[in-house]
């Protein structure tokens, strides 16, 4: 039974691969997608002071250093897992979930994070 669900799983792989293949644009695409994958996995931690920056200009310096900290440490941790996320399926290329793309376009707003969807 283990052998037929691989053997199943292994056909259906080989037969999408061509029609990722054939994909217009398929290795530029693939190759954004790595290399934003493995730039917000490396830099995931600079969300820290980024969104103290940006939450003590709109509240004020104590409240961005408390707050700020905090919600900065989520983004953190959510930039850096959805940047591993991206390096173990680049393969299938898609929108980037955390928006800006990379911490360092428009530094000055905070990150969001939207849906998967493919490219």
């Amino acid at each position: 039974m283990k052998k037929m669900i691989k053997t199943l799983v292994l056909l259906c792989i080989l037969f999408s691969l061509p029609n990722f293949a054939l994909a217009h644009n398929y290795p530029t695409k693939v190759g954004e997608k790595l290399g934003n994958g493995i730039a917000n996995a490396v830099t995931g931690v600079v969300e820290i002071p980024k969104t103290m920056i940006i939450t003590g200009r709109r509240h004020g310096a104590t409240y961005g250093m408390t707050a700020g900290f905090f919600t900065g440490l989520f983004h953190s941790v959510g930039r850096s897992v959805i940047g591993a996320v991206d390096i173990a399926t680049f393969l299938v290329p898609t929108t980037p979930i955390v928006r800006p793309p990379y911490i360092w376009d428009n530094f000055d707003r905070e990150t969001t994070y939207t849906a998967w969807q493919m490219r």
